[in-house]
């Protein structure tokens, strides 16, 4: 079910939400007790309901940077198991996995994923590049722009009553191990209760914080901006008068397709001398759409109401890093206020994270992965023959 404008005080809302932020600044140490309810169930991300009116949504508060990352649904997921057919190139100076299309097929266009927290090294992210390759028929980069600083998942996870000591992404590393937050929160022993997830919930939290130091904004996003930059001033990988850009960002990621998508006059560029010749001279720019699934760190309303770029956006009404109201924010922004050029689709039961750390046995979110699939794939082909 996807909710309509009239499906709550939109008055009453857009008053409480001016003064949130899902991107506030607030202390680090407050990551700990936010972490604790996270794991341990205080915070219910499972319940199908969703909140119908300003009553209900005022219950739900923003999040801050560090408890977005705190939730159980952020540091967890399934790292798929099946082998990318891409390579992995230097691109621009970026380490870039690469996805082509089939052997043949001129590209539609050029897709840039901007990965999750969990970076370009896993399989997940390349996985789903193949798939927008070869069903859309695009050229995919999946570059890194982490600077091989995307965090090591859970440093040590419950197996039994033992320790099961793991590498940081980019090495060997066990492909359950995404499933550390789900162990953490399962009834245990009391040696297990008392002893040992105190251990694996700070260790949890060093993560966390090592990641957003490492990760945050002011540090990658002139790295996105030089990236999409070069693309742009170089010639095209393929022959193309005109070449399309479409970026795919998910969770961390999202925000920073958000970023591209306000096409801020500072960003614009003038394009490669093969592109465009009758508008030779005119700054353009980065990016010509945008596609984001279950985005964080967003600052509600600001970074919806600086979109120009057209965006296409997938989340679930239970997601634990965007509150209800915020969700009902940026719909109305994206798909009333500036209706024609947006769309969100807003998918009931879906978790953060399901459009690119799904559980393969789990049949309802796969479901929702594949309309997310589906909905990127349409969105660039959309945009890319204008």
């Amino acid at each position: 079910m996807q909710f309509g404008p009239t499906e709550v005080n939109r008055h009453s809302l857009i008053q409480r939400q001016n003064t949130s932020a899902v991107g506030s600044n607030r202390p680090l140490f407050n990551l700990i007790p936010k972490l604790k309810r996270a794991i341990y169930g205080n915070i219910d991300s499972s319940s199908p309901r969703f909140p119908t009116s300003v009553h209900d949504l005022h219950s739900l508060r923003p999040k801050s940077p560090a408890a977005i990352m705190a939730c159980r649904d952020c540091l967890s997921g399934t790292i798929h198991t099946e082998t990318p057919t891409g390579s992995e190139k230097t691109i621009h100076g970026f380490p870039t996995y690469v996805a082509e299309p089939e052997a043949g097929t001129t590209p539609k266009g050029l897709v840039v994923i901007i990965c999750d927290a969990f970076g370009w090294k896993i399989s997940n992210c390349r996985l789903l590049a193949d798939i927008y390759a070869k069903k859309g028929g695009f050229l995919v980069y999946v570059p890194d722009f982490m600077n091989g600083k995307s965090p090591t998942i859970i440093c040590c996870i419950p197996h039994g009553e033992h320790f099961l000591t793991l590498n940081p992404i980019g090495n060997d590393m066990d492909p359950g191990s995404m499933g550390a937050m789900e162990r953490i929160a399962k009834p245990g022993s009391w040696l297990t209760t008392l002893v040992y997830k105190p251990i694996w919930i700070l260790r949890a939290i060093f993560t966390t914080i090592d990641f957003l130091i490492k990760n945050r904004v002011s540090v990658c996003h002139p790295r996105v901006i030089s990236f999409f930059s070069s693309l742009r001033t170089s010639a095209p990988p393929f022959q193309t008068p005109n070449l399309k850009i479409g970026v795919a960002g998910f969770c961390w990621g999202g925000k920073h397709a958000f970023l591209l998508a306000a096409d801020k006059p500072s960003s614009r560029i003038q394009r490669h001398s093969s592109q465009h010749p009758s508008s030779s001279g005119i700054i353009e720019p980065l990016i010509d759409c945008a596609f984001t699934a279950h985005p964080s760190f967003l600052k509600v309303p600001t970074d919806i109401e600086a979109v120009k770029i057209p965006v296409s956006v997938a989340v679930g009404n239970v997601d634990m890093a965007m509150s209800a109201r915020q969700i009902v924010t940026m719909k109305e922004i994206l798909e009333v206020k500036n209706k024609g050029d947006h769309e969100v689709n807003v998918m009931p039961g879906a978790k953060h994270g399901f459009a690119i750390r799904v559980d393969p046995k789990d049949e309802f979110q796969l479901k929702c992965a594949d309309k997310a699939e589906s909905q990127a794939i349409e969105w660039f082909t959309r945009w890319f023959a204008s």
